[in-house]
């Protein structure tokens, strides 16, 4: 009998991310930071991460007072989240798409390099 692959949905991909990213230790980062992550492909959907007073919250909506917004597979997200993926050579590989306010963007690497 074959086996048959699980189908990823948006909630398996959003409870990683928050999962993974909860371990953030966002003390050291100044002022306020908010950034839309956009997932495509497999469990496509939408998610924020935003940064404010040293506290990290991730929220499984759109957010539209965002500095940023980061389109990729949650393949490459997963990877970044990890650590595994410098988010400046996703971007320049093409692995990954930035849109919005690109100096405020390279601050996803000190969330995800924590």
């Amino acid at each position: 009998m074959a086996k048959v692959a699980k189908t990823i949905t948006y909630e398996d991909n959003f409870n990683n991310f928050k999962t993974i990213l909860k371990e953030v230790d966002a003390s050291e980062i100044d002022g306020e930071l908010a950034f839309q992550f956009n997932i495509v492909g497999d469990g496509e959907g939408i998610f924020y991460v935003k940064v404010k007073d040293g506290q990290l919250s991730v929220e499984p909506y759109e957010y539209y007072d965002r500095d940023a917004v980061f389109i990729a597979t949650a393949k490459v997200f997963t990877k970044m989240a990890e650590g595994k993926l410098n988010p400046v050579v996703a971007f320049t590989t093409g692995k990954l798409k930035v849109e919005g306010n690109l100096d405020k963007a390279r601050a996803i690497e000190k969330i995800v390099t924590k």
